[in-house]
């Protein structure tokens, strides 16, 4: 008996085809020795977990933990789905076989990117490589590159800010936008048809050398990185609101947070923004570096509590008053600012970033000329989940605005439709700190939103000597107070987000409509949007104006305080379920008169909404918020 019959001689039955299959068709020794090393130690409940069930393929593409296993992310699980991909893509475009892949810094990504570019070569493709030797890049130069060189997919491999040992494989047709269905549910069934390796050869080396012989494969980062910035200087560079005048210098700190975005942030600063580091800026030093480890932060996302525990302290002990920030994949932006009024650092939550490039984006539309604007109308966009603060400004101002689902593969596609109906779409975001410029990409970028904000902060600053504090008082002023309070609980159970839901649409008290008319005491519901069964209360026929997916959970209401609360504005609610975590997410946003009466609203909502429709007690859903 050999040593892996040794293994697996006492495997339990259920187990021993998929593993044998496994080790069958996975040639990666590291892969190859962890299952055998788990058959060994007879670690069935983890062999349960990785070969149970097989990692499914979604509008996000592929992200899990890398670990052996179908259902984690590994050579065997890119080699598959990228031959599934290739050929679905070889049927849509017969004509076009040319793939843009690229990839970041976390561990295996290199291998997972030269595995997806020497399978696509092996599909016939012209691969345009983003990432020769040990390079790396920022996830927005994907879809820039498919956009700029006509390609028919990309494939960027990064796990953007999920914890280290995960990673992911964020695919692009050829429009340059994350997929939507039906293609993500097409390519799923072409990976599944897809399985068996093409070939026996995983001597990638000699694949790629072959590539560059034929010219097949093509090296294209410098060519890439210099028509990304050529672009950024023509479409988002502003030259009269470079600098801070009468403001010593440095005057903020930058953080790519352990990932890629120190070297493209560096190229854009110094020759586009002429700000250089330690003159106009510091980098936190420990934090500079790509390191797939993150040792400083305990999550590596900008968002997180204490993320930019190091950014500040820098800012602090150098008299400065901002901080910005990448997620390790560049994709994201975050900021925090010294509110000199109160003498207290804040970050800013995604939904006050994306009102503040929002409101710059309209100031310079206002100042084009009018025959521009005659014939570029204004759009801008954000996802259902976020603020709606930017639709009040297009009400009040007689601009052009719209929601989507949740995420930029929505959201870039929308922007697409919306240009094609002639609208003039600078910008779209979403609250998760993720902000789109179509004119780069239709994607989100945290470069742009770096760079498109340290202009909008020295203007103001310069023009109106007015923070970003400033600035949304000053909107607040013009579009009313919103206030956010967004969090989720989590389920010990996934079944039990049908459960919650379907208690809120067929038992929770009604007077005689098809969905609720109050929360509690305390809340009249005006409008009322069910994406799950496909109901809206104030559209013709009811028909909602987004997507259905009976497959998610996805309410959303409007509200008024009843006469019976203390409670002053109006409120609009979002509660989903996650499609990648054990979570119940819940957003909801206020607006009032005031600060204290829109904060005060939103989070007495929260507690009629855990009081009436959450009701941990009975359902075990538990949250920290």
């Amino acid at each position: 008996m050999d040593a892996t019959q040794s293994s697996l001689s006492n495997c339990p039955e259920n187990l021993r085809e998929p593993i044998n299959l496994w080790l069958r068709l996975d040639q990666n020794e590291e892969t190859r020795k962890e299952v055998l090393q788990l058959c060994e130690n007879k670690n069935w409940p983890e062999l349960h977990q990785r070969f149970d069930t097989r990692i499914v393929f979604g509008t996000a593409g592929l992200r899990s933990r890398m670990e052996a296993g179908f259902s984690r992310m590994n050579s065997l699980i890119i080699l598959q789905s990228t031959q599934g991909l290739a050929n679905y893509i070889k049927e849509q475009f017969p004509n076009n076989l040319t793939a843009v892949v690229g990839h970041d810094h976390r561990f295996h990504s290199k291998e997972f990117a030269i595995v997806t570019a020497s399978i696509f070569l092996r599909a016939g493709f012209k691969v345009f490589y983003l990432t020769p030797d040990d390079q790396f890049v920022h996830t927005p130069l994907v879809p820039f590159s498919v956009l700029n060189l006509k390609a028919s997919v990309g494939v960027m491999i990064t796990a953007s800010h999920n914890p280290k040992m995960d990673n992911g494989y964020k695919v692009y047709y050829d429009n340059a936008c994350q997929i939507i269905p039906p293609h993500d549910k097409n390519i799923a069934e072409m990976i599944q048809k897809n399985l068996e390796p093409w070939s026996t050869s995983w001597d990638w080396d000699a694949t790629f050398k072959k590539g560059l012989e034929t010219n097949k494969l093509v090296f294209i980062k410098d060519l890439m990185t210099e028509k990304y910035l050529m672009q950024m200087k023509r479409v988002l560079i502003h030259s009269s609101h470079l600098s801070l005048k009468d403001v010593k210098t440095p005057f903020f700190v930058y953080t790519p947070m352990h990932g890629v975005g120190a070297e493209i942030f560096a190229k854009v600063s110094s020759e586009l923004l002429n700000l250089h580091e330690n003159v106009d800026y510091l980098v936190v030093s420990e934090q500079r570096l790509p390191d797939p480890s993150f040792p400083t932060v305990s999550f590596p996302n900008p968002e997180e509590k204490g993320a930019l525990s190091l950014a500040i302290k820098l800012a602090q002990e150098n008299g400065l008053s901002l901080v910005i920030a990448n997620d390790p994949d560049a994709d994201r932006f975050s900021a925090a600012v010294l509110n000199k009024k109160t003498g207290k650092w804040r970050q800013l939550t995604g939904n006050e970033i994306g009102f503040l490039l929002g409101y710059y984006e309209f100031q310079l539309y206002e100042q084009q000329d009018v025959a521009f604007r005659k014939t570029h109308p204004l759009a801008m966009i954000n996802s259902t989940v976020s603020s709606q603060m930017i639709k009040r400004m297009a009400d009040m101002n007689g601009f052009h605005y719209e929601d989507t689902l949740t995420g930029f593969k929505w959201i870039g596609n929308k922007a697409i439709d919306l240009r094609q109906e002639g609208y003039y779409v600078p910008f779209g975001f979403e609250e998760a700190i993720g902000y789109m410029f179509p004119d780069m990409e239709c994607d989100k970028d945290g470069i742009s939103a770096a760079t498109v904000f340290l202009q909008a902060y020295c203007h103001w600053m310069n023009q109106y000597q007015m923070s970003p504090f400033d600035i949304m008082e000053e909107g607040f002023g013009k579009f009313g107070v919103f206030k956010e309070y967004n969090g989720y609980y989590i389920l010990k159970d996934l079944s039990i987000t049908k459960t919650v839901f379907d208690f809120i649409r067929h038992e929770y008290p009604s007077t005689n409509k098809k969905y609720p008319s109050e929360i509690g005491n305390e809340l009249i519901v005006t409008v009322f949007r069910d994406l799950t069964v496909g109901y809206q209360s104030n559209t013709k026929d009811n028909i909602p104006n987004l997507p259905v997916d009976p497959t998610s959970q996805m309410i959303t209401v409007e509200a008024k305080p009843s006469e019976f609360s203390n409670l002053e504005g109006t409120v609009r609610l979002t509660m989903r379920g996650s499609g990648t975590e054990p979570k119940l997410k819940v957003y909801i946003e206020a607006c009032s008169k005031s600060e204290e009466s829109a904060t005060n609203l939103a989070r007495s909502t929260w507690d009629i909404l855990k009081r009436e429709w959450f009701r941990p007690e009975v359902t075990g859903l538990t949250t920290s918020f």
